[in-house]
């Protein structure tokens, strides 16, 4: 529910969830793990968590993204693509979908698929429900741990086996890396005021 307060001389618009969700989001395979902790309003739209969720780990929004609770499948489709129209386990009206449409309750959890090629799986579990609050800016990162990987590396196994060669500088295809990587990569870095700036520009 929202609440819209107009006040005696000029209308003020304050918006209020009734609900925080707040959400721990695991890039799965990842060793050691690759996690973010966010709060979001519960009925932030599946198209706006993409994109809170893109920030927080760094990825380039470049590829196809998909939303997978049990059986089903919620994604956007290309425009005159009516190849799957038949496919009942496919919900493309995710713009229409809120996250509280699919996590109810605390330990509930989905699945958010980004790059179809690379496979990067996130689980995403929702932690705690809480109660609305007129302070809290949403969407916000709590906390979080390393970077995420670099766009287009082959999914968790390129992944780990770029972390490898970059290990080793003698390996014939490090230096090739560390070019296409742009010079330099930290696997351990996460910076979460940084993130926490790119998500106030959402608001």
């Amino acid at each position: 529910m929202w609440y819209v307060v107009f006040f005696k001389y000029s209308p003020i618009f304050v918006i209020m969830n009734t609900q925080i969700y707040q959400l721990h989001i695991t890039l799965l395979g990842s060793r050691p793990k690759i996690w973010r902790r966010l709060r979001v309003p519960a009925e932030m739209k599946l198209a706006r968590l993409h994109k809170t969720i893109q920030i927080a780990f760094g990825w380039t929004d470049s590829h196809l993204h998909q939303f997978i609770k049990g059986e089903k499948f919620y994604t956007v489709r290309f425009k005159d693509d009516w190849t799957w129209d038949e496919m009942p386990n496919v919900d493309y009206k995710k713009e229409n979908t809120c996250i509280s449409d699919l996590l109810h309750s605390e330990k509930e959890a989905i699945v958010y698929e980004y790059d179809f090629g690379d496979g990067w799986e996130h689980e995403i579990v929702l932690e705690k429900i809480l109660p609305a609050s007129p302070q809290q800016h949403l969407p916000v990162c709590l906390d979080g741990r390393r970077a995420g990987p670099p766009e287009d590396c082959g999914g968790i196994h390129g992944y780990a086996e770029l972390l490898r060669i970059l290990k080793n500088p003698r390996h014939e295809a490090y230096e090739s890396y560390l070019e296409w990587l742009g010079g330099k990569f930290d696997p351990e870095a996460f910076n979460i005021d940084e993130v926490n700036a790119r998500l106030a520009k959402m608001r």
